[in-house]
């Protein structure tokens, strides 16, 4: 909280820039780039993306989304490190162990999994949104194998594998003292009464859905730079906000049809409450790679996957989207158009020398 209020601000230090053929200035305080602040994710979302690029395979993409019960996520949230951990490694192995089935698809697949926390109304609802390309290396390595055209895995399926992995390391993690419990739950300490209060999620149905495919790799990136990088909530979605009472937009699920757009307001308290329960714990990775998209095979992988699919790398970096847009890129003046140059760096709590001059004068 402290890191998002001082973003952009004279505590964090910044920069005076001026034209030099106009010569308007302006200040550009620095940003806190915090992972969790509105402000500061959209270059690290860039970042992210241009490195991202040139991993694209010209076959189709599938999402899948993996969503634990509402119970459990009660559990996740006072245990956010290892039940976080486990549904990345339960959800990733789900869909490895039935890509591998000969009687499925047969093959080696890999994925990028990015987790999200909240629901649009900035309650407490862990999930994974899965980026699977439609594939995989044959057992030997030697043939690329594709899915149905349109289909992937079959939901349900997925869905019951992942419930059984998921419930397994849970109990695991019980087993191993690893899991905490406070409130109406405390009595789940008992290793008996836990395993009763897990009897019943063994057999209801666990949410997995996946989307329709992509419509190629710009739709790929377009998604991911939309979610990768994404907070609880962003400051488009803000109404208004005072002392008292803050409103924001959100999508009401339960409407089926017509405009599913609904404003909430919330006690300010609340509103901070529940941005927070969305904060992760220092170090945790929210984006993972899996399967043959793991960090230390990928590029081996990727190029063996192109050869196979007579893919040039120059042909994969035209499709990928091509040149990443530059970060250092700077505004330019906006009075009369011609670039922008920095005059002065000062520290976090000084006070520029050069004091920009108020835009009517500047004008």
């Amino acid at each position: 909280m402290s890191a998002i209020e001082a973003c952009r601000t004279e505590a964090l230090g910044g920069h005076v820039a001026g034209c030099a053929s106009c010569g308007h200035q302006h200040i550009a305080y620095n940003s806190c780039k915090n992972r969790h602040c509105p402000k500061c994710q959209g270059p690290a979302a860039r970042d992210w993306m241009a490195a991202r690029a040139a991993d694209l395979l010209p076959v189709e993409y599938f999402h899948v989304v993996f969503t634990l019960p509402a119970e459990i996520a009660q559990i996740a949230f006072w245990n956010k490190k290892a039940v976080y951990d486990l549904l990345f490694r339960a959800s990733a192995e789900t869909v490895m162990t039935l890509a591998a089935d000969p009687r499925r698809m047969g093959a080696q697949v890999g994925m990028t999994c990015v987790l999200h926390t909240w629901g649009s109304a900035l309650t407490h609802h862990p999930h994974i949104h899965m980026i699977v390309p439609g594939g995989g290396l044959s057992p030997d390595g030697t043939r690329w194998v594709p899915c149905r055209p349109g289909f992937f895995l079959h939901v349900r399926v997925l869905s019951r594998l992942f419930r059984r992995l998921f419930i397994e390391g849970l109990l695991a993690l019980h087993r191993a003292g690893a899991l905490c419990f406070f409130g109406d739950l405390v009595g789940l300490s008992d290793a008996g009464a836990f395993t009763a209060w897990l009897a019943p999620f063994r057999k209801s149905e666990w949410v997995v859905y996946a989307k329709p495919p992509f419509g190629g790799p710009e739709a790929v990136l377009a998604y991911l730079s939309r979610y990768t990088h994404r907070v609880a909530i962003s400051n488009s979605r803000m109404v208004s906000a005072d002392a008292g009472t803050v409103a924001f937009r959100w999508k009401d699920y339960r409407i089926k049809r017509g405009d599913r757009q609904r404003v909430m307001r919330l006690a300010t308290g609340e509103f901070i409450r529940r941005f927070l329960l969305h904060v992760l714990p220092d170090g945790f990775h929210r984006i993972r790679h899996y399967g043959l998209l793991a960090s230390a095979s990928r590029k081996a992988n990727i190029a063996k996957i192109r050869a196979l699919l007579g893919q040039s790398p120059a042909t994969a970096r035209t499709e990928a989207g091509a040149e990443p847009v530059p970060l250092t890129l700077r505004e330019p003046c906006p009075c009369c158009g011609d670039p922008m140059r920095v005059i002065e760096i000062f520290r976090p709590g000084q006070k520029p020398r050069s004091r920009a001059p108020p835009r009517d004068q500047a004008a």
